[in-house]
């Protein structure tokens, strides 16, 4: 799994000057998430918010826009990409080096940790959804894949008729070939992941949460139709 972390770090690296045409847009799913977090932030009153694997920074700017006065801050561990947001303006200490598996901050330091498009891609997702509630004081907000959403009508039936027979970790090392991770030159190493994998670990300190999908739903069935979900959650 280092090995896979390594090679995702030295995709990015390779891939730095042209991450914002290739992972980021204004509508697309994240930025359907940042905007519906920005509302939401100001409706609880947020003074401080962490984005977690913020790449160029662009969303720091966005964030600060919407909560003015607020301390807005990003870690990433690639310094090719924080190079870029400190040649475009972003000051070096709110875009800093940091890894989503230990965050370099004291439990209850911003009011929200939030993330976009970075659990998918780490080997295990759990551990760094458990450092962003430690460091949240008030919530946290998931913006990323669901796996069982995604695909033709037929491939989500089949998922999810496998994950209710508890077997989506043994498909996952059989169709892998035991290599659990797998490569896209567009988005380099992945692994299968679903925004409902981690409800239950956020529900213990945030258990007040709000679901949305960020890409088209097919059906009603927010789990089995929506390729890309958000989850807000706060305290009771």
């Amino acid at each position: 799994m280092d090995d896979q972390v390594e090679a995702q770090r030295a995709y990015y690296a390779r891939t730095a000057e042209h991450y914002e045409a290739m992972h980021v847009t204004d509508d697309d799913e994240h930025g359907i998430a940042l905007a519906s977090f920005a509302g939401l932030a100001r409706l609880f009153r947020a003074t401080s918010v962490l984005d977690v694997g913020a790449g160029t920074g662009r969303a720091l700017g966005k964030l600060s826009d919407a909560l003015p006065g607020a301390r807005i801050v990003g870690i990433e561990p690639v310094a090719e990409l924080r190079k870029i947001g400190h040649d475009n303006g972003v000051p070096a200490e709110q875009l800093c080096d940091g890894d989503a598996l230990a965050l370099p901050f004291a439990d209850d330091s911003f009011d929200f940790v939030i993330e976009t498009a970075v659990l998918h891609h780490v080997p295990e997702p759990a551990k760094a959804v458990a450092e962003m509630m430690r460091v949240a004081r008030v919530g946290v907000m998931i913006s990323d894949s669901n796996n069982y959403g995604q695909g033709s009508p037929l491939a989500r039936r089949i998922k999810g008729t496998i994950e209710r027979l508890g077997l989506w970790p043994t498909w996952i090392r059989l169709s892998t070939r035991g290599k659990i991770a797998r490569w896209s030159e567009g988005d380099g190493v992945f692994y299968s992941y679903s925004v409902f994998n981690n409800r239950a670990l956020v529900a213990r300190k945030f258990p007040r949460q709000f679901l949305m999908n960020t890409a088209p739903l097919h059906g009603t069935d927010l789990k089995a139709g929506a390729g890309s979900v958000l989850l807000f959650a706060v305290k009771a």
